[in-house]
């Protein structure tokens, strides 16, 4: 068996072959972050140093390594593995090697300056009647790479359609992901094989913690009813001053029970398309 001369390193050790793979990785990591040194803060390393990373110029010492691993929640096959090979490993869904390049890393990867974790206020027009509106409180987390969301529909909506006011039938959860131009959130409730659709995008006037949207439901189409309906979600920080008094409120309002701006992004006199 041949193997490669002292002086002539193969292509698979050759440190600079290495070293732009570890770029390329670093590069579809850090694709999410609007700001690289926001990024290179959160880390905790220094921009300069940073970017000779991503240029392929040179490789991190163990101490930093271990913070961009675990930032990223990645392990240290970044070093010499395409990052792609390394999702395609994984046993869980969204890095099955059939969605390699279609899921993975960029879309579940929800940067806190674009969808902050905590609490949210959303107001949207009931699916069930048209002259109510339905006011919920929701809770976003991470759990890397993921970014979940967790809330209770309203007793009353429940009563209303002659379901359980369980606490247990009355939580859904959902994963967000990245979108182009905003955020995805598919959610569910408890062995449920029903499911929604959200999507929400910045909303651009002058307020920079509300987001605007809509919600889908997975139900087919009735002579009532709604399967899609705007929405509007309001970030109300990680304490519970603001949000306790929106989980009291929570429910089947009217009209008047929905502030003012929040009602005018629902524009509730056009037709949804």
């Amino acid at each position: 068996m041949k193997t490669p001369s002292s002086g002539s390193p193969s292509k698979a050790t050759d440190p600079a072959v290495l070293r732009g793979i570890f770029g390329r990785n670093l590069q579809i990591l850090s694709s999410p972050y609007k700001s690289v040194s926001g990024l290179c803060r959160d880390i905790g390393i220094n921009r300069t140093q940073f970017n000779r990373y991503l240029s392929g110029e040179s490789f991190p010492r163990p101490d930093q390594l271990h913070r961009i691993c675990e930032f990223f929640d990645v392990d240290a096959r970044i070093l010499l593995e395409p990052v792609e090979g390394i999702y395609t490993t994984s046993p869980e869904l969204l890095g099955h090697a059939f969605l390699s390049g279609f899921f993975g890393a960029a879309p579940t990867a929800v940067p806190e300056d674009m969808f902050p974790s905590g609490f949210y206020s959303f107001v949207r027009r009931s699916f069930i009647d048209d002259f109510l509106f339905t006011i919920g409180l929701v809770h976003v987390h991470r759990e890397a790479p993921y970014t979940f969301l967790r809330g209770f529909e309203p007793r009353d909506a429940m009563r209303n359609q002659g379901l359980s006011t369980e606490p247990g039938h009355r939580e859904f959860r959902g994963l967000i992901m990245r979108q182009e131009e905003g955020v995805a959130a598919l959610v569910t409730h408890r062995n449920s094989l029903a499911c929604s659709f959200n999507f929400l995008t910045p909303e651009t006037s002058f307020q920079s913690n509300i987001w605007e949207g809509y919600a889908t439901r997975t139900v087919r189409e009735k002579v009532t009813g709604r399967r899609a309906a705007r929405m509007v979600y309001e970030y109300l920080g990680t304490g519970l001053k603001k949000a306790l008094p929106v989980a009291r409120q929570a429910g089947l309002v009217s009209l008047e029970d929905v502030p003012a701006f929040h009602a005018r992004l629902l524009r509730l006199n056009e037709e949804f398309r």
